[in-house]
């Protein structure tokens, strides 16, 4: 049973009182009749006792010791008085035999008396032998009962040969006997099965018991993330979760007999420092287990985005300055799961030692490995060490050298020296932050040519790296509230750092070609990788994360040893490392005026190519899928126009070269089709050779050919275009107002997102209209039948066959707990980012047919759409429109902007829908 004392028992069930209330309604009624009394006895019991818990956790909201131990004191007392209401009323034997004997256990996370509100009832019963029709009709009726209260059961029932036999060849069942705990029932039973648990399973299997626990636990990783950072982790399976503290534990009890986790300071394998962050760790994630239970009124273990902010609340999170109640709370969560896995990595390694001093015997005893020096350090099987306790207290230096080390030489720390170095960062002061050496060991170490990723997260679990950058130490463990970033800052950086590396090494070369290539060009490595180490470290602070970053670079550059100009590189850097991707995905890169306004900030082509790397790195670390052949495209695309008019001392190409040469490149597309050129000359001004790629411009050329020579007034033509990762669907038809918007609700309508569309007119007022489209997994329609259903959508959405506002309002949201977030509305217009264009973005909630709302109210307010660019973060959608007036001209007048902002506005907002149905009416 756990140690904790559970206060004033009897205010959670008094086990006397209905123990008399049972046996006063079985003399009443009978003891058959009386059942449903009894159920409903045992129910409101169990019932007052819950609320009580739950009263109890409000009060004390981080005790979650107390209140698991709660639970799990409630449940036995309920089944005890269960088993002598059976034994005594319903299946009384004056005389049992020898067989008819019954012993009930608690097992796994009953059995360690861990039960959070919803948890599970495990329970085996144990029978000297083959089951009596007394142990069966007992049994029965004890789950019977079980089942009437509407608990979930686990429960087994077995002699105890038969769990000796099952146990040898199941981990499962090996594991659920080790948390046995004796309940109620006949003790003496349970006492043998526990003797012969220990001496016919666990004895000789030591070694297997952990080999194979491990390995469950690194499966077990690896199905739910494999990082202690996703930001919706699972409380009890998740790694750095509570599974992994049971893991510890379990290992302990079966090597060591220990009877309670406190025990394992005492078989040397925790310090009672170490034992007590392992019980600060697992109070704080049993309350926050039994915070999900109770909001949920089930068995949750998934700390969700849209339960963050309630057990925030209730765990009495505050906002500060910077960082909400929720970050702060995700933050000390983050920091819990990161010491589990610095206890999991100390407690392995004393185990490995213990087995290691168990000296083998026979005839290769003598035959050890030597251990080797490197730089004053010991290396024995693969593994640096110091060279004793004292090692760093003499020299702190060495706290940055060790890392340095493994990380050039490709060596594991040795697990004891982690200990050792987790235990004295706290020697880590600003005399060891300015001193020239450390400093020149972390560069080396951050820019390092082996695996800087692996050496620089095992530095951050020591607490080595946050004390050396303490700026890096405000961001560790911290989230950001929001369906984008799947990491802790500290876990998306150190990804970063890693990914930057490997791209060094040419292995992503497939999905990072341009990257690829550039790394050979770049003058200036170190910058790189500072900049990449810097580039988010002001998050969760107040103010413009960027802007601050700058700040921290261009002081914490020189300590590194960074010259003046590196300083100034990565400080700019830092405050522009986000220029590149809202240029590329909110931008439309066939107006000058996009590319030149970016060229103006970057100046150089080193900046241009350290700038994109940086995007490259930071995109991709967010976290899966994020990173996609689409983005790709885009960033190359920019990247080669601003590289050229770099080149080219910001002076692109002529109007008239551009067209000539994109005319050539059309014409090698079209090949023996080139003649359709000609015949269409007059229909295309130059904007729209300028505006879409050679490839596009030869597919437009070919339907719009075909439909001309049909007499088709709508053609419509989808198909997977392989370049972009998305589908290209190309709109052809006579142009009439509010086709952009129609257009967007019937794809919306399809399952599909629109991600940019180039709207183009001809002169001869025909719409020639082409988006590029994605599901809302981001990924392209390339089955025929989906090919299709865009289609029939839009031809039918076109000839007014479906009502498009009621069939999009019964659409669900893109991401189910998107209503979790708080995205307020805004709109910003811009007339100084096109020469020829107003440039209006809008920021919003991210939910079906909000392109079509948007398109649908620039439409209402007489505007020209000539592109879109769409652009989605998680919960928040980011449009960007390119329009005129219907005239052709920039919208000036202050009232008319005013009056179009709030219209977007109300179209953006949550309650657009009821709005636009009003409005459809």
């Amino acid at each position: 049973m756990s140690a904790i004392r559970i206060p004033n028992q009897r205010a959670v069930l008094d086990r006397r009182k209905l123990a008399a209330d049972i046996a006063e309604a079985v003399a009443q009624d009978g003891g058959t009749k009386s059942r449903k009394r009894v159920v409903e006895l045992l129910r409101g019991a169990m019932a007052d006792g819950r609320a009580e818990l739950t009263r109890r956790l409000a009060e004390k909201p981080s005790a979650g010791h107390e209140i698991t131990t709660g639970f799990a004191f409630l449940m036995d007392q309920i089944i005890r008085v269960m088993h002598d209401h059976v034994v005594t009323d319903l299946y009384p034997v004056n005389n049992r035999s020898s067989g008819e004997r019954l012993s009930i256990m608690a097992v796994g996370g009953y059995g360690r008396a861990e039960m959070a509100p919803h948890s599970d009832i495990d329970i085996a019963f144990l029978t000297p032998g083959k089951q009596t029709a007394w142990c069966e009709q007992v049994i029965e009726a004890l789950l019977y009962l079980l089942w009437d209260l509407g608990l979930k059961v686990g429960h087994s029932s077995r002699s105890v040969d038969d769990m000796v036999r099952m146990a040898r060849g199941d981990l499962t069942i090996r594991t659920a006997m080790l948390e046995g705990r004796y309940l109620w029932g006949d003790q003496e039973l349970y006492e043998e099965a526990s003797a012969r648990f220990f001496a016919d399973v666990v004895a000789g299997t030591e070694r297997q018991f952990v080999t194979e626990k491990l390995a469950e636990r690194n499966e077990r990783h690896k199905r739910l993330g494999n990082s202690r950072y996703v930001v919706e982790p699972n409380v009890k399976e998740g790694k750095g979760g509570l599974r992994d503290l049971q893991t510890l534990y379990w290992i302990g009890k079966y090597i060591h007999k220990v009877k309670s986790a406190a025990e394992l300071v005492e078989v040397g394998l925790f310090t009672r420092a170490e034992y007590r962050a392992f019980r600060r760790a697992e109070g704080f994630f049993l309350a926050v287990r039994s915070h999900l239970h109770t909001i949920t009124n089930r068995a949750e273990d998934r700390l969700t985005f849209d339960l963050q902010r309630e057990v925030a609340r209730r765990m009495q999170f505050a906002d500060r300055p910077g960082k909400s109640a929720v970050e702060r709370f995700m933050q000390y969560y983050f920091l819990q799961a990161k010491r589990v896995g610095s206890l999991s990595g100390i407690f392995l390694a004393q185990l490995d030692e213990q087995f290691a001093r168990k000296t083998p015997r026979g005839l290769l005893a003598g035959f050890r490995a030597r251990a080797r020096s490197v730089r004053g350090y010991k290396v024995f099987g693969g593994r640096i060490a110091a060279q004793g306790d004292d090692w760093f207290r003499d020299d702190p230096v060495r706290l940055i050298e060790i890392f340095q080390i493994a990380e050039e030489e490709g060596l594991e720390i040795h697990p004891a020296t982690m200990r050792m170095a987790a235990r004295d960062a706290t020697l880590i002061r600003d005399d060891v932050r300015n001193d020239p050496r450390a400093n020149a060991l972390f560069l080396k170490t951050l820019a390092g040519r082996r695996d800087p990723e692996t050496v620089l997260r095992w530095m951050n679990e020591a607490g080595v790296f946050g004390r050396f950058v303490p700026d890096f130490g405000r961001v560790n463990a911290q989230m950001q509230f929001d369906m984008y970033h799947h990491y802790t800052v500290d876990e998306h950086t150190i990804r970063a750092i890693g990914l930057l590396a490997r791209i060094e090494r040419s292995e992503l070369r497939t999905d990072h070609p341009l990257a690829t290539e550039l790394f050979p060009q770049i003058q200036s490595r170190n910058a790189l990788y500072v900049s990449v180490l810097l580039h988010d470290i002001a998050k969760g602070r107040a103010g413009d994360h960027s802007i601050l970053g700058a700040e921290v670079a261009e002081k914490l550059c020189p300590r590194l040893g960074l010259n003046e100009d590196e300083t100034e590189l990565v400080a700019w850097l830092v405050r522009w490392h986000l220029l590149m991707s809202a240029t590329a995905f909110k931008r439309d890169l066939s107006d000058p005026k996009a590319i030149a306004d970016f060229v103006t900030e970057v100046q150089s082509l080193e900046r241009l190519r350290l700038l994109t790397m940086l995007t490259i790195v930071d995109i991709r670390a967010v976290g899966p899928g994020i990173w996609n052949s689409w983005k790709r495209q885009l960033l190359t695309q920019l990247y080669a126009a601003a590289e050229e008019a770099l080149r080219l001392g910001h002076v692109s190409s002529g109007r008239n070269e551009r067209v000539a040469r994109k005319r050539e490149d059309v014409a090698a597309e079209l090949g023996a089709q080139a003649h359709v050129m000609e015949e269409l000359d007059d229909r295309f001004d130059d904007s729209y050779w300028i505006a879409e790629p050679a490839d596009i411009i030869a597919m437009n050329l070919r339907q719009y050919a075909e439909a001309k020579q049909q007499q088709r007034r709508l053609s419509i033509h989808c198909e997977y275009y392989a370049a972009r990762g998305a589908t290209l669907v190309t709109v052809i038809s006579d142009d009439h107002p509010g086709l952009f918007y129609r257009i967007a609700g019937a794809i919306s309508l399809a399952g599909g997102n629109i991600i940019d569309a180039r709207i183009h007119t001809t002169r001869v007022g025909k719409a020639v209209d082409n988006f590029l489209v994605q599901d809302p997994l981001g990924r392209p329609f390339s089955e025929d039948s989906q090919l299709a259903r865009l289609a029939t959508a839009i031809e039918d959405s076109l000839a007014n066959r479906i009502e498009l506002v009621p069939q999009l309002a019964k659409r669900p949201l893109t991401h189910a707990r998107a209503a979790s977030f708080e995205v307020r509305p805004r709109v910003f217009i811009d007339n100084k980012a096109s020469g020829r264009f107003t440039v209006i973005e809008v920021n919003a909630r991210d939910r079906p047919a909000l392109l079509n709302r948007l398109a649908r109210s620039l439409f209402e307010s007489r505007l020209m759409v000539y592109s879109a660019h769409i652009t989605n973060y998680g919960e928040r959608a980011a449009d960007t429109f390119y329009v005129t007036d219907l005239l052709g001209g920039k919208i000036t007048s202050t009232d008319r902007l005013a009056a179009i902002e709030e219209a977007l506005l109300a179209a953006a907002s949550d309650d657009a829908q009821a709005m636009a149905e009003k409005v459809e009416a």
